[in-house]
């Protein structure tokens, strides 16, 4: 495993590259992975801490973004929903290996509003919101049967009907405040370039690989 690498060579980034808006330089990127390889491209590593700072991450699902951050849903009382409420600060990871490129997100993590959590929720597959009522997200079951059972009783019970929205479920922005945008170059000689914002400018820096 040591002697395993990878040079990178698809493209490079330089600094005339760049737009002024970190999201717009997103929407460029996610377009260009989008029209490559469209499978899992919205997949992205959502790191979150407790309020003692010890982290963790898992993958979640991009499922909007504009000026005002980027949107993903959830159990809120998952393990990540619980950390969001003691530490509100997170970071989002894009990784398309295809593209040798890495997206970098680090922000304040904040609810969206209900009326959009319904909206999304109900755009949703009928079974996938199904299973959003069964799942005690991260909390420890004896078995994949009590699930399943939940899981047909639900389904049984909500034939025919709307779903609602269960109180414990809904959506997060993260509200970006760095945007890092990394290319794989040759000889470990990566090209990295980071916004942040001051005030309501967005200064943009070079950074060593």
């Amino acid at each position: 495993m040591k002697n395993k690498r990878v040079d990178y060579k698809a493209s490079e980034l330089r600094r005339k590259d760049l737009v002024e808006s970190p999201v717009e330089m997103f929407r460029i990127w996610f377009d260009q992975v989008e029209g490559m390889h469209p499978f899992e491209s919205t997949a992205m590593t959502l790191s979150t801490a407790n309020k003692d700072g010890k982290p963790s991450s898992r993958v979640v699902l991009l499922k909007g973004y504009d000026e005002n951050g980027f949107v993903f849903y959830t159990n809120y009382e998952s393990r990540k929903g619980r950390e969001i409420e003691e530490n509100p600060y997170g970071s989002l990871n894009f990784y398309w290996p295809s593209q040798e490129r890495q997206i970098r997100i680090n922000g304040k993590l904040r609810k969206v509003s209900r009326s959009r959590s319904e909206k999304y929720f109900h755009s949703r597959p009928l079974r996938s919101q199904i299973a959003a009522l069964a799942s005690n997200q991260s909390g420890v079951i004896e078995n994949r049967d009590v699930l399943k059972k939940k899981f047909d009783e639900l389904e049984k019970e909500f034939e025919g009907k709307v779903i609602p929205l269960p109180d414990n479920w809904g959506g997060y922005r993260l509200e970006h405040r760095s945007v890092e945008f990394w290319q794989g170059r040759r000889d470990r000689m990566h090209d990295r370039f980071v916004y942040t914002k001051n005030g309501t400018i967005w200064q943009m820096e070079r950074l060593a690989p």
